[in-house]
Protein backbone atom coordinates (compact mmCIF):
# COMPACT_ATOMS: atom_id res chain seq x y z
CA UNK A 1 0.00 0.00 0.00
CA UNK A 2 1.18 3.45 -0.64
CA UNK A 3 0.30 6.58 1.48
CA UNK A 4 -1.42 7.95 -1.28
CA UNK A 5 -3.93 5.08 -0.69
CA UNK A 6 -4.54 5.75 2.95
CA UNK A 7 -5.07 9.50 1.92
CA UNK A 8 -7.86 8.41 -0.75
CA UNK A 9 -9.69 6.01 1.99
CA UNK A 10 -9.31 9.74 4.60
CA UNK A 11 -10.37 11.99 2.12
CA UNK A 12 -13.10 9.71 0.40
CA UNK A 13 -14.57 9.78 4.29
CA UNK A 14 -14.24 13.49 4.08
CA UNK A 15 -12.76 16.31 2.12
CA UNK A 16 -10.12 18.05 4.20
CA UNK A 17 -7.02 20.29 4.52
CA UNK A 18 -3.42 18.93 5.09
CA UNK A 19 -3.80 19.62 8.42
CA UNK A 20 -6.80 17.88 9.38
CA UNK A 21 -5.30 14.90 7.45
CA UNK A 22 -2.14 15.31 9.94
CA UNK A 23 -4.64 14.77 12.45
CA UNK A 24 -6.39 11.71 11.32
CA UNK A 25 -3.09 9.97 10.89
CA UNK A 26 -2.47 10.58 14.59
CA UNK A 27 -5.52 9.65 15.76
CA UNK A 28 -7.15 7.15 13.84
CA UNK A 29 -5.22 5.82 10.72
CA UNK A 30 -1.68 6.07 11.90
CA UNK A 31 -2.88 3.19 14.07
CA UNK A 32 -2.16 1.15 11.19
CA UNK A 33 -0.28 2.97 8.85
CA UNK A 34 2.18 5.98 9.98
CA UNK A 35 3.44 8.92 7.91
CA UNK A 36 4.70 12.36 9.22
CA UNK A 37 3.62 15.90 8.46
CA UNK A 38 6.10 16.04 5.73
CA UNK A 39 5.62 12.93 3.82
CA UNK A 40 1.23 13.89 3.63
CA UNK A 41 1.60 17.05 2.39
CA UNK A 42 4.42 16.24 -0.46
CA UNK A 43 2.34 12.99 -1.48
CA UNK A 44 -0.97 15.75 -1.15
CA UNK A 45 1.00 17.68 -3.86
CA UNK A 46 1.87 14.42 -6.04
CA UNK A 47 -2.15 13.33 -5.99
CA UNK A 48 -2.70 16.74 -6.83
CA UNK A 49 -0.70 16.84 -10.04
CA UNK A 50 -1.76 13.26 -10.45
CA UNK A 51 -5.32 14.24 -10.70
CA UNK A 52 -6.35 12.27 -8.11
CA UNK A 53 -7.42 15.20 -5.73
CA UNK A 54 -8.50 18.65 -6.22
CA UNK A 55 -7.73 21.48 -4.00
CA UNK A 56 -9.97 24.47 -2.77
CA UNK A 57 -8.95 27.35 -0.81
CA UNK A 58 -10.87 28.39 1.59
CA UNK A 59 -10.49 31.28 3.34
CA UNK A 60 -10.22 31.37 6.58
CA UNK A 61 -10.97 34.53 9.73
CA UNK A 62 -7.63 35.87 11.18
CA UNK A 63 -5.46 33.21 9.40
CA UNK A 64 -4.17 32.22 5.82
CA UNK A 65 -6.71 30.91 3.68
CA UNK A 66 -6.09 26.69 3.77
CA UNK A 67 -6.74 24.17 1.14
CA UNK A 68 -9.51 21.98 1.38
CA UNK A 69 -8.71 18.47 -0.73
CA UNK A 70 -11.10 16.33 -1.93
CA UNK A 71 -11.37 12.82 -4.24
CA UNK A 72 -11.92 13.23 -7.89
CA UNK A 73 -13.26 10.63 -10.22
CA UNK A 74 -9.53 9.54 -10.84
CA UNK A 75 -8.84 9.29 -7.64
CA UNK A 76 -11.98 7.14 -7.09
CA UNK A 77 -10.97 5.26 -10.09
CA UNK A 78 -7.67 4.60 -8.56
CA UNK A 79 -8.77 3.48 -5.18
CA UNK A 80 -11.86 1.51 -6.57
CA UNK A 81 -8.25 -0.30 -8.79
CA UNK A 82 -6.26 -0.70 -5.62
CA UNK A 83 -9.10 -1.69 -3.50
CA UNK A 84 -9.81 -4.49 -5.85
CA UNK A 85 -6.33 -5.97 -6.68
CA UNK A 86 -5.14 -8.65 -4.51
CA UNK A 87 -3.35 -8.20 -1.65
CA UNK A 88 -0.60 -10.20 -0.59
CA UNK A 89 -0.35 -11.05 3.07
CA UNK A 90 1.45 -9.12 5.26
CA UNK A 91 5.05 -11.00 6.84
CA UNK A 92 5.38 -10.81 10.68
CA UNK A 93 8.79 -8.70 10.72
CA UNK A 94 9.48 -8.05 14.47
CA UNK A 95 12.98 -6.97 15.62
CA UNK A 96 11.62 -7.82 19.00
CA UNK A 97 10.85 -11.46 18.44
CA UNK A 98 14.22 -12.16 17.16
CA UNK A 99 15.18 -10.19 20.01
CA UNK A 100 13.33 -12.80 22.50
CA UNK A 101 14.90 -15.29 20.28
CA UNK A 102 17.98 -14.96 20.76
CA UNK A 103 18.16 -13.49 24.37
CA UNK A 104 20.02 -16.06 25.81
CA UNK A 105 23.02 -14.56 23.94
CA UNK A 106 22.59 -11.01 25.05
CA UNK A 107 21.44 -9.01 28.51
CA UNK A 108 17.86 -10.76 29.01
CA UNK A 109 17.82 -8.47 32.38
CA UNK A 110 17.37 -5.72 29.24
CA UNK A 111 15.39 -7.17 26.94
CA UNK A 112 12.61 -8.13 29.96
CA UNK A 113 12.76 -4.59 31.12
CA UNK A 114 11.95 -3.17 27.33
CA UNK A 115 8.93 -6.26 27.12
CA UNK A 116 7.79 -5.21 30.20
CA UNK A 117 7.38 -1.79 28.58
CA UNK A 118 5.89 -2.61 25.11
CA UNK A 119 3.87 -5.17 27.39
CA UNK A 120 2.29 -1.60 29.31
CA UNK A 121 2.08 0.37 26.11
CA UNK A 122 0.10 -2.19 24.29
CA UNK A 123 -2.30 -3.09 27.10
CA UNK A 124 -2.98 1.19 26.89
CA UNK A 125 -3.42 1.21 23.08
CA UNK A 126 -5.73 -1.92 23.61
CA UNK A 127 -7.61 0.26 26.45
CA UNK A 128 -8.17 3.12 24.10
CA UNK A 129 -9.49 0.76 21.24
CA UNK A 130 -12.25 -0.38 23.50
CA UNK A 131 -12.75 2.96 24.98
CA UNK A 132 -13.17 4.01 20.90
CA UNK A 133 -15.09 0.82 20.48
CA UNK A 134 -17.87 1.70 23.16
CA UNK A 135 -18.40 5.43 22.34
CA UNK A 136 -18.14 5.12 18.55
CA UNK A 137 -19.89 2.23 18.23
CA UNK A 138 -22.29 1.35 21.00
CA UNK A 139 -23.98 -0.86 18.62
CA UNK A 140 -22.97 -2.78 16.23
CA UNK A 141 -25.03 -4.98 15.12
CA UNK A 142 -26.79 -1.63 13.61
CA UNK A 143 -23.35 -0.67 11.74
CA UNK A 144 -23.08 -1.03 8.48
CA UNK A 145 -21.82 0.41 4.76
CA UNK A 146 -18.48 2.65 5.71
CA UNK A 147 -19.19 2.47 9.31
CA UNK A 148 -19.36 -1.52 9.64
CA UNK A 149 -15.73 -1.11 7.79
CA UNK A 150 -14.45 1.32 10.40
CA UNK A 151 -15.80 -0.48 13.48
CA UNK A 152 -14.61 -3.42 11.83
CA UNK A 153 -10.34 -2.22 11.63
CA UNK A 154 -11.23 -1.31 15.18
CA UNK A 155 -12.12 -4.70 15.85
CA UNK A 156 -8.81 -5.49 13.93
CA UNK A 157 -6.40 -3.29 16.22
CA UNK A 158 -8.43 -5.05 19.43
CA UNK A 159 -7.29 -8.18 18.45
CA UNK A 160 -3.78 -7.32 17.24
CA UNK A 161 -3.30 -5.94 20.50
CA UNK A 162 -4.55 -9.10 22.54
CA UNK A 163 -1.79 -10.41 20.38
CA UNK A 164 0.84 -8.52 22.07
CA UNK A 165 -0.17 -8.70 25.66
CA UNK A 166 -0.62 -12.59 25.05
CA UNK A 167 2.69 -13.19 23.72
CA UNK A 168 4.29 -10.43 25.69
CA UNK A 169 2.56 -12.07 28.79
CA UNK A 170 3.54 -15.37 27.98
CA UNK A 171 7.04 -14.67 27.62
CA UNK A 172 7.77 -12.37 30.84
CA UNK A 173 5.84 -15.08 32.88
CA UNK A 174 7.72 -18.03 31.70
CA UNK A 175 11.17 -16.17 32.24
CA UNK A 176 9.81 -14.85 35.60
CA UNK A 177 8.77 -18.70 36.77
CA UNK A 178 12.22 -19.83 35.60
CA UNK A 179 14.19 -17.15 37.80
CA UNK A 180 11.86 -17.52 40.86
CA UNK A 181 13.36 -21.40 41.32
Amino acid sequence: MALEHAILVSLSERAASGSDLVRRFDASIGFFWSATHQQIYRVLGRMEGDGWIRAETVPQADRPAKKVYAVTDAGRAELTRWIGEPTTPDAMRSSVGVKMRGASYGDRAALLDDLRRQLDEHTKRHSLYEFLAARDFPDPDALSGPDLDIYLVLRGGLLVEEFWIRWLTEYLDAHTRKESR
